[in-house]
């Protein structure tokens, strides 16, 4: 039917893909951890964490989340409040509700209006090649008019 004649016996298989490839962490209100947390997937913080996040995939701060230490993730997310050593491979993007503070390391930034973003140094650009957006604008040259 539908004019395939060959009845080949096809088989599909599925590689490097992890069982909780599409899984969250939750860190939910009013829990609080001190130390170090490692993760492969996306992690939602509502909660408190004081120390070290490594993330190889997204980090979500809630409006209720608090953050004080590092963060190295591949993107971010922040509604919340943050204070230390952020780096983020990707796209960082604060919501309105964000307060931020610390030195920042990314490769994108979205900032919402109404976002506190009060960082002592921001460096941006390509993970080989970060550049410092102060250099960046102290050498620009003026275009113009």
């Amino acid at each position: 039917m539908f004019g395939n004649k060959n009845k080949e016996n096809t088989t599909s298989t599925i590689s490097n893909v992890s069982p909780n490839s599409n899984a969250l962490n939750s860190l939910v209100k009013g829990t609080r951890i001190e130390g170090t947390i490692s993760s492969d997937s996306d992690i939602r913080i509502d909660g408190t964490i004081k120390g070290t996040l490594n993330c190889k995939a997204k980090v979500i701060i809630g409006p209720t989340g608090v953050v004080e230490g590092e963060i190295v993730c591949e993107n971010a997310l922040i509604e919340g409040q943050f204070t230390g050593k952020l780096n983020v491979n990707g796209l960082l993007h604060l919501r309105e509700t964000a307060d931020i503070s610390g030195d920042v390391t990314i490769s994108k930034l979205i900032v919402d209006p109404g976002a506190m973003f009060n960082v002592t140094s921001c460096n941006m650009g390509k993970l080989g090649n970060r550049a410092s957006t102060q250099a960046k604008v102290n050498t620009a040259k003026k275009q113009p008019a």
